[in-house]
């Protein structure tokens, strides 16, 4: 059974930003039910997708790599011209609501944050935890992946900022489709391609390729978000001697892979199986070891 716990953070950002002097006394956050209504229809986030957010891995009580996650967070709100986060008071925040969550082996927690309602001048944010998904068949037996065109060249984090590649954006309506896309082909999971050629990311998550003694990832220059399990998983490659680099890697190169993985925080490594018609072999010990370093991460 599925568990939720709601805390409404309601001083979310500076008390430099935007807040008046009625936000600045407001406690830092408060409990709230997620089975009744919280949020107004008029928020931004809601009309306009207008906010940022992040999913935190929780194991055995611990939030996995919550700095990274919180430095991620506050850059997303920057590329979003939204006012900075208060990083102690998220920090807080999400320990709360997992002292306050049902003990479970695994949950997730989201921290959310959005402009709020237009012309009120105060953003709205929140963080809640939930049960995560029971993902043991995708981290042993595998996921089948198709490759789809992002419609963008790789080079659009340069040309387009406006277009807010590399930022963790609530706009997730395109991921979504993504996803639906890939059921419909029989798969499981998206390997998103420039429109020029060059490998990108998953819609949730990062790629890794194992090809020759060498583990590679798509460089982050390339309007892609950088990844939190990415570098926890570069870290235990590097433990077993394997060298690790940021490319940038053409689609092409996904024919000579050894092996494959999509990395995100809550899934944590899943091994791709087949990339569109391309059975792939699956390294069970070596996905094993890593995944028991993600599961084990500290920081």
């Amino acid at each position: 059974m599925s568990h939720a716990t709601l805390f409404l953070v309601t001083r979310p950002v500076s008390v430099e930003g935007v807040l008046d002097d009625a936000q600045r006394a407001a406690p830092d956050f408060l409990p709230a039910d997620p089975a009744e209504p919280q949020l107004s229809v008029l928020d931004l986030g809601v009309s306009r997708g207008d906010g940022c957010f992040e999913s935190i891995s929780v194991v055995r009580g611990h939030a996995q790599a919550l700095e990274s996650h919180l430095e991620r967070f506050a850059a997303s709100a920057r590329r979003l011209d939204l006012p900075e986060p208060d990083l102690d008071v998220w920090r807080a925040a999400v320990h709360a609501v997992i002292q306050a969550h049902v003990p479970v082996p695994e949950l997730f927690v989201k921290m959310m944050l959005t402009r709020g309602i237009e012309g009120a001048n105060a953003p709205t944010g929140w963080v809640y935890a939930e049960t995560a998904p029971d993902f043991r068949e995708a981290r042993t037996t595998g996921i089948r992946v198709v490759t789809l065109d992002r419609g963008y060249r790789h080079d659009v984090n340069r040309t387009s900022p406006w277009l807010l590649q590399g930022a963790k954006t609530l706009s997730y309506a395109v991921n979504r489709a993504a996803i639906r896309e890939a059921h419909r082909r029989g798969a499981n999971d998206v390997i998103f391609v420039s429109s020029d050629g060059i490998v990108l990311e998953g819609p949730t998550s990062n790629l890794i390729l194992l090809d020759g003694g060498r583990v590679r990832t798509p460089q982050t220059d390339l309007g892609i978000l950088a990844g939190t399990t990415q570098a926890s998983a570069f870290e235990f490659f590097e433990s077993r001697g394997l060298r690790t680099e940021y490319a940038t890697i053409s689609a092409d190169e996904l024919e000579r892979a050894d092996a494959a993985w999509l990395v995100s925080s809550v899934r944590q490594a899943a091994p791709i199986n087949a990339i569109d018609d391309r059975e792939l072999l699956v390294d069970g010990p070596l996905t094993e070891g890593l995944n028991e370093y993600l599961l084990a991460r500290q920081e």
